[in-house]
């Protein structure tokens, strides 16, 4: 039953980030016309920052629901093989689908979104720049995870404030989403989820620098808990 209802709280928060974006873009530029206006992206920052506090506290009351295939990627990798098996074969395609369906429904009901985030430079560029940009989250969230564990707020500001930075630095090259499964969503609505361009910018660089994130912050992290219980033990 844990298992269970984490794929479903995945699905729903996964289904639920993507509609959080483009209502967030409507109501600031469609309904309170601050369309091409700085203080348009203002008010879309703090929102922004806000939705992010929103869905920590459902990752939290969902006891590790997800909307990010990076995210639990990054958890899987440090534990056994069985999560990881977990993670790969249930959890991320849940993830996806809901994205999928969440597109679906919202260009069913506001066809003048658009159709998402798209590649604007070339291809190996764009793998770069999402793989910078999500190894620097992800060395972000995991030395939060490590420094201050217990403070939520604090935690969640710094994230929230560090990937809105990203995602600005690289809205206009990829999208700067961070999120395969997110941009999945929009790429199957569009057609073109099956692309190289699709497959190689917004899922390989990105999973592969979690991974590269992962192992360098163990590698920079642990020889120094190493040496403090050392000299703690040569000291006592």
């Amino acid at each position: 039953m844990g298992r269970t209802s984490l794929l479903v709280s995945d699905f729903v928060l996964s289904f639920m980030w993507v509609w959080s974006g483009v209502l967030t873009k409507l109501f600031v530029y469609k309904y309170m016309g601050f369309r091409g206006e700085p203080l348009g992206e203002i008010v879309k920052i703090g929102i922004s920052i806000a939705n992010m506090f929103l869905f920590a506290i459902l990752a939290k009351i969902t006891r590790g629901g997800s909307f990010n295939p990076l995210t639990v990627l990054s958890s899987a990798i440090s534990g056994d093989f069985s999560k990881f098996l977990y993670c790969v074969s249930a959890r991320i395609p849940t993830q996806v689908i809901g994205s999928i369906i969440g597109v679906r429904l919202i260009i069913d009901t506001f066809p003048e979104v658009g159709r998402g985030p798209r590649l604007n430079i070339d291809i190996h560029q764009g793998a770069l720049t999402e793989g910078l940009l999500t190894f620097a989250i992800a060395i972000i969230s995991l030395g939060l995870a490590t420094k201050i564990p217990e403070n939520f707020f604090m935690k969640t500001w710094i994230s929230s404030v560090s990937k809105l930075s990203l995602h600005i630095l690289g809205s206009d090259l990829t999208g700067g989403c961070m999120n395969p499964a997110s941009v999945m969503g929009w790429a199957y609505a569009r057609g073109d989820h099956i692309t190289k361009e699709h497959l190689l910018v917004y899922w390989v660089a990105p999973m592969k620098a979690t991974v590269l994130a992962v192992w360098t912050f163990k590698l920079l992290v642990r020889p120094v808990k190493e040496d403090k219980s050392v000299s703690k033990s040569k000291s006592d």
